[in-house]
């Protein structure tokens, strides 16, 4: 693909786009014979000319106290509302109206981190029974009633999703904080939140070792207090029950241990609200290192029809299926296809307290051949991280995936194939999703029976969501054109946020105020959707999504995204994972540096470094050549697994590498720093 330059014609919005276009895979005919959307118009049901009534089919999908009456009010653009005049409660759908079929399954697989404690399987019927004592204790003992908030800051155990579905059954409004997140993040959601109740757990299991998660609570409402926010009870949930797991004391008069207040609400049941469907179901709040969290405001009735159809046509989830989404619950993906969307589909989902990687790369396909897993969900983080300490891990377990998920960034295209030929063992579909937080579920995704698989490929958009390509001038590109730009969705959807929580304004000017055409318009085609990534539209309508706008390196004039850099750079065998970043530079501007970990059994070498660098000619061009490759025994990692380039970027710049405290790893900085 051609280099493409501003004397071309095009804004310098366009990022030079050298990828290949990749071949084809299919969904084998077992999968297609079994799965819940083989009808190939599905496409033109959800196509823009029924739309906004197509969605009617996903809501149709749950229960509802009363039908709405208008399925899209577009009165208040860009603050759309779905499903008008319907009400609903999200708790009922997930587990009281399973109960007559379902209630001896298993709703949860829990899996403790250590690998000498019992997996739990834990019941519709007694989900139903621990939900509603739970709702009970927080009815009665904290005086919680629809419409407050309550912040939650929970590791990856099966009493995360029951309080959540117990504050969906009161009505009151749950946000839960990431558990790696330290006491001042907890501390900046409980304040923009307005929360009176933090419920949180004295320890939980990360890499072999006990952590003490409460004093982090001591932090969060100490600062919170500072902050103008007090916190009046502290809910605490014991990891060994009967026994306190933490160093840190309990604070009289505000600490509670649930499992001593609990025995109070024994045997008791609480009716389900009845809510309105533009109610508000959670609060996530994004993670930026900088400026003031986000709260995306998410709703009842259309978030919940949204992530239950897409977990029924794009997951492919049935009932008798077991799936396992190895994200955490303290993200929207956790949020969305583990609790929310499996539940109301009455499927079995797997929680998983510990890391993929703990004791070793083989564990996840040993719990995959236990618990007779056949829907994997997982990150390009995690799958990078398997497959660079466990090449052939996989091959030694009898699991057979029908499906598997990636989500979270784009996939390198030899990762891709790897996670195919290795992981799914030739059998699965993959689906390669792209959406965020503020989306709610997927927004481009291929159709698992119905659309060919394309490896670094995200698909087309999913069924009802219309993407395009726009240059900075706000002028859809075609997808012809193999011209990169800003990728928007043109419509509303229902999985959408309603706003940014106690901040319409920032809500409009961060997702709208780019592309709107008319500020005074009633009409949706005038509001596109734009949340700041880049994206290439291949002819096929298939959407390859480069990253953000801000993680492109300008090379003398060449806008080049790091994660095709980054792409090109596994392609070296040696390679296990990759970061890319950009370092300045007095005649280029800016060059990129090239960061590797290396598989096992591989050593550092200057020869290697000059593959690395030739690799990268030959596959981006000259342009691409890289000021320095760093072969690194390990990456700066957040405790999600994620790659932390701004501390790569900042040690290559010999700058401030600013708190890595809250890192996974710190010890490897003054490591790589070392090498500088």
């Amino acid at each position: 693909m051609a280099d493409f330059k501003k004397n071309d014609g095009i804004t310098e919005a366009q990022i030079a786009v050298h990828w290949k276009e990749e071949d084809y895979y299919y969904p084998k005919t077992h999968f297609i014979a079994q799965a819940n959307m083989t009808d190939e118009k599905i496409l033109e049901k959800f196509g823009e000319k029924n739309f906004p009534n197509c969605f009617k089919e996903y809501a149709d999908l749950l229960d509802w106290y009363e039908y709405w009456h208008t399925t899209l009010d577009t009165n208040n653009p860009p603050f759309f509302k779905w499903f008008v005049g319907g009400k609903l409660n999200a708790c009922y759908n997930c587990l009281d109206r399973h109960l007559d079929k379902y209630k001896n399954k298993a709703a949860l697989h829990y899996i403790p981190e250590p690998e000498d404690e019992p997996i739990q399987h834990i019941t519709y019927q007694e989900l139903y029974r621990r939900v509603n004592e739970f709702a009970a204790l927080l009815k009665d003992f904290c005086g919680l009633k629809a419409g407050d908030t309550v912040t939650l800051h929970m590791p990856m155990v099966p009493e995360l999703p029951i309080v959540m579905l117990a504050c969906a059954r009161l009505g009151v409004i749950h946000s839960q904080v990431f558990s790696g997140f330290s006491g001042k993040a907890c501390a900046d959601r409980i304040v923009d939140a307005k929360s009176k109740v933090l419920i949180t757990m004295d320890s939980y299991y990360r890499n072999g070792k006990l952590l003490d998660h409460k004093k982090k609570a001591d932090i969060a409402c100490n600062m919170a207090k500072e902050m103008g926010q007090e916190v009046e009870k502290v809910l605490i949930w014991q990891r060994y029950p009967g026994k306190y797991s933490s160093e840190t004391p309990l604070v009289e008069g505000r600490d509670f241990i649930v499992n001593d207040v609990l025995k109070d609400y024994y045997h008791r049941e609480i009716e389900p609200e009845i809510l309105p469907s533009e109610g508000t179901l959670f609060l996530m709040y994004t993670s930026g290192t900088t400026g003031k969290p986000k709260g995306a405001q998410h709703s009842i009735g259309g978030y919940l029809s949204y992530v239950t159809g897409t977990s029924k046509y794009i997951l492919d989830i049935k009932p008798e299926d077991v799936y396992w989404c190895m994200a955490d619950i303290g993200w929207i993906t956790g949020h969305s296809y583990i609790v929310y969307g499996p539940l109301a589909l009455g499927a079995s989902s797997v929680i998983f307290e510990g890391v993929p990687t703990y004791p070793d790369a083989a564990r996840p396909w040993r719990i995959a051949e236990e618990l007779g897993v056949n829907i994997f969900h997982t990150s390009p983080t995690a799958i990078r991280a398997l497959r660079r300490l466990g090449p052939d891990e996989p091959k030694k377990f009898n699991y057979h995936f029908k499906l598997m998920v990636t989500v979270g960034e784009p996939i390198e295209p030899e990762v891709w194939k790897w996670y195919y030929h290795v992981v799914g063992k030739e059998e699965a579909v993959i689906i390669d999703t792209w959406w965020q937080t503020e989306t709610g579920g997927f927004l481009c995704t291929t159709v698992p029976a119905i659309h060919a698989m394309k490896p670094g490929s995200a698909g087309p958009g999913a069924p009802g969501i219309y993407p395009a390509i726009l240059d900075d001038n706000g002028n859809q590109l075609e997808a012809s054109s193999n011209k990169a730009g800003n990728i928007v969705i043109r419509n509303p959807w229902p999985g959408r946020m309603l706003t940014i929580w106690g901040d319409d304004e920032r809500f409009v000017n961060q997702y709208y105020r780019r592309f709107n055409r008319d500020p005074e318009s009633k009409d949706w085609r005038d509001w596109p959707y734009f949340a700041g990534d880049a994206a290439v539209e291949a002819p096929d309508g298939y959407f390859r999504i480069l990253g953000r706008i801000d993680d492109v390196i300008n090379v003398a004039g060449h806008r080049l995204g790091t994660k095709e850099l980054e792409s090109a750079v596994l392609l070296v065998e040696e390679v296990g994972e990759a970061a890319v970043v950009p370092v300045a530079d007095k005649i280029k501007g800016k060059v990129p540096h090239v960061f590797v970990s290396l598989k096992p059994g591989f050593s550092p070498s200057k020869e290697l470094e000059e593959k690395i660098t030739q690799t990268l000619v030959k596959e981006i061009g000259p342009i691409a050549k890289p000021g320095k490759v760093w072969i690194v025994p390990d990456m700066p990692k957040t405790r999600s697994g994620k790659i932390m380039r701004r501390v790569l970027a900042a040690i290559a710049n010999k700058q401030d590498v600013g708190d890595i405290t809250t890192l996974a790893n710190p010890d490897i900085v003054k490591q790589i720093q070392s090498m500088a």
